[in-house]
């Protein structure tokens, strides 16, 4: 081979090298956006100080965990995981929140230890941790106190200055739809059935209002009978809990078994006909899709696959759109932007 073809072929060669060089630090980038060291020289306590501080919550408060949660899965249905839901009504910055929307309205709860995170972290980390990380690491938190499992939670997300309360109407999926319709609000954001069977049992622990469900009890589709679907025992007793005449706001356990504990009951519930909410017990229905039941069935049986498959799902879902690198900002106070 002549010196002036070594030099040729050499040189396309590196040429090659750095065209897949570049390639992969491009994908290496969007990978990396999030990350579970990214507090790591700036606030690297940040996790022990969430904990800490939904610890003491507990104490007083047994259905907190559940109800962070449900915070941050219903913040990244909108826009992405960027703390938009925290913001409150602000006629100067022209906010219009979220709380108000449909599926949040006199139902979440939360918000104030949510600010009591906050201001532990900012006495520790003042300006550097987003009030969107702050609800990733407080539902980890929340779900592994509870006796489930544990993770590490991607970091690095930056919060809106904006919030989107129509989009919080139509994109939260709600216990009163089929499951066409909050597959497809799944899948809009790019989760898969396998993540929505996997997230739904959440339902595990948490309680959930009477409203959401009295018309199961007594008037199922306007038959002015029960939904036939309910296991009969489990009938009886959630009409104790929630009479016909009774408050709309009382609460009934989403797990008559074990509703404080994060485990895999929800998906034996859904078999035996006990699953609280309309939308749960359709997942396991004689309309059900197979794919579906058959997830149900494995994650009943083995509590180890039902919790490596919510991890996955949980981050799979902290990706939804966040914000990143200089886009929004690092709230001082989650309920206003700065």
């Amino acid at each position: 081979m002549s010196s002036s073809s070594y030099y040729y072929y050499s040189f396309n060669f590196s040429v090659i090298i750095c065209i897949l060089l570049v390639v992969l630090s491009i994908f290496s980038h969007s990978n990396a956006q999030l990350n579970s060291n990214f507090y790591e020289n700036n606030c690297p306590n940040v996790s022990d100080i969430v904990r800490c501080v939904l610890q003491e919550a507990l104490q007083s408060d047994a259905r907190i965990g559940a109800s962070l949660l449900r915070i941050h899965f219903h913040d990244c249905f909108v826009n992405g995981c960027d703390a938009s839901i925290l913001l409150d009504n602000n006629a100067k910055t022209k906010i219009v929140s979220e709380k108000n929307a449909a599926p949040n309205a006199n139902s979440l709860r939360g918000f104030n230890v949510v600010d009591n995170i906050k201001v532990a972290v900012e006495n520790c980390c003042p300006g550097v941790v987003s009030c969107a990380d702050i609800l990733a690491l407080a539902a980890e938190s929340s779900v592994s106190l509870a006796g489930g499992p544990s993770w590490n939670v991607l970091l690095g997300r930056r919060d809106s200055r904006r919030a989107n309360q129509g989009g919080a109407n139509i994109s939260i999926p709600s216990p009163l739809e089929d499951i066409n319709k909050i597959t497809t609000k799944f899948s809009a954001v790019g989760l898969t059935i396998t993540d929505l069977v996997a997230l739904s049992g959440a339902h595990t622990f948490g309680r959930a209002q009477c409203r959401l469900f009295r018309e199961r009890l007594y008037n199922f589709n306007g038959t002015g009978k029960p939904d036939p679907t309910l296991n009969t025992n489990y009938l009886a007793k959630l009409m104790k809990i929630c009479p016909k005449k009774g408050s709309n706001t009382a609460l009934a356990n989403l797990d008559l078994t074990t509703p404080n504990k994060f485990d895999n009951n929800y998906f034996a519930n859904l078999q035996n006909k006990k699953g609280l909410l309309e939308s749960d017990q359709k997942l396991f229905s004689k309309n059900s899709a197979s794919e579906i039941t058959n997830i149900i069935k494995t994650f009943s049986r083995d509590q180890n696959v039902f919790f490596q498959s919510f991890v996955e799902s949980m981050i799979n879902m902290g990706n939804i759109s966040p914000l990143t690198g200089t886009n929004g900002e690092i709230r001082l106070d989650c309920k206003r932007v700065n």
